[in-house]
């Protein structure tokens, strides 16, 4: 059993290549590194550090550059992000600033860069090394704003997928922050909330999943063909 968080856990997964290491998300504002060999925490991130978070740490995401790793992780009700370098154990407090609640983060492929998703129907893109806004502002001021349930970047980062309440899945271009195409508009589209998504490793399909029960695999580059398994 591993004991330490102060709070309720939000999220726990293993770091890839590194059966011995797993990392969890607390509602106690921390996110801990473990040693499954031990039991033992190997670091322990914001919280009672300064720059830590102010509220609920409800998922993390990690990525691998040089020969450090670095872990982004997702809060609650603040608005804020904070991007931990276990390495150095430096932390970068980004605040966001959305009209609703972050929900949702994905690192960029280039990795030097990550998304948020928001209850106020933005996507925001993000530097890493400066925690400075690196593009504009990603949302479509004429529709109604509908919830945004997941995000996911194609492999060249150029394409932003992001599936939301009302059964759409937009596709934005990130670098003019334009509509590509509204999957949703397709034959054959999902009827309900958008709740999950997700590219093959090689960047071939996008699967979406949706409250009708049915996920969809569509194939680039055209996206018009649609599975239902």
């Amino acid at each position: 059993m591993l004991s330490g968080h102060k709070g309720y856990a939000s999220s726990c997964q293993y770091v890839p290549n590194k059966d011995a290491d797993l990392i969890t998300s607390s509602g106690d504002q921390t996110c801990v590194l473990w040693d499954m060999t031990t039991g033992q925490r190997v670091s322990v991130f914001s919280g009672e550090s300064p720059s830590g978070h102010t509220a609920d740490v409800l998922r993390y995401h990690w990525i691998s550059r040089s020969m450090h790793r670095i872990y982004l992780f997702l809060v609650h009700l603040t608005q804020q992000l904070v991007c931990g370098i276990a390495a150095k154990v430096l932390e970068l407090s980004v605040h966001i600033r959305p009209k609703g609640r972050c929900e949702h983060c994905k690192i960029f492929p280039d990795g030097q860069r990550f998304g948020t998703g928001s209850d106020d129907g933005a996507c925001r893109l993000f530097d890493v090394r400066t925690g400075m806004s690196s593009r504009s502002t990603i949302s479509n001021t004429m529709m109604v704003v509908y919830q945004q349930n997941s995000i996911g970047f194609s492999i060249s980062g150029r394409l932003l997928f992001v599936g939301y309440s009302n059964g759409d899945c937009y596709v934005w271009g990130t670098s003019l922050a334009k509509v590509v195409l509204n999957l949703g508009s397709l034959q054959n589209s999902h009827n309900g909330r958008i709740s999950c998504l997700g590219l093959s490793a090689d960047g071939s399909a996008l699967c979406t999943g949706c409250w009708d029960i049915d996920l969809k695999v569509r194939f680039p580059p055209d996206l018009t063909m649609v599975i239902t398994r």
